[in-house]
């Protein structure tokens, strides 16, 4: 072979390893699980995967709804528990989910879960155990949002009325 077709053959597959090499150590982007909206997305917590979990609270954060759609792909009806806070300080929260059923809290004419108690300002997050089924389940840092979105002002809990004072 001469060297000028080695040569050839050289330089064409530098340029191959070149322009791809980069590709073969980076990790690939699209490849990364992350939640592209404002919630978090459980998928660890058992046989229910949990999307988009987020909580709209009062301007002092006292109180919050706790907005998420709740998958169940099985043919069985679970439950998911859920568990805000840490210490002395955990809210329980239920959610029943039939069989191949979404739960969408907050959202398609579904209600909410009102979390008294919640002593987390908005922009900050709250931590939460979420589990279902038979799995140990999954903790995540739930983010604690106020209504200043548009969208988001129709799940900020309305103020308790005090009916002691005149």
């Amino acid at each position: 072979m001469k060297p000028r077709h080695l040569a050839s053959i050289a330089v064409a597959t530098a340029l191959v390893l070149g322009t791809t090499g980069c590709s073969m150590i980076s990790p690939q982007a699209t490849t990364i699980q992350y939640s592209a909206a404002e919630g978090v997305n459980v998928y660890d917590a058992g046989p229910l995967d949990v999307r988009n979990a987020f909580i709209v609270a009062t301007e002092d954060g006292a109180a919050g709804n706790f907005v998420a759609a709740v998958v169940n792909d099985t043919d069985t009806s679970h439950t998911l528990r859920i568990e805000l806070g840490e210490g002395s300080s955990t809210i329980p929260l239920t959610v029943r989910v039939p069989a191949r059923t979404t739960v969408s809290l907050g959202a398609d004419g579904e209600d909410p879960i009102l979390v008294e108690g919640l002593d987390t300002p908005p922009g900050s997050d709250i931590p939460g155990y979420f589990q279902s089924g038979d799995e140990d389940g999954a903790l995540i840092s739930v983010p604690v949002l106020d209504g200043e979105l548009p969208y988001l002002s129709p799940l900020v809990p309305e103020p308790a009325i005090d009916l002691t004072t005149p």
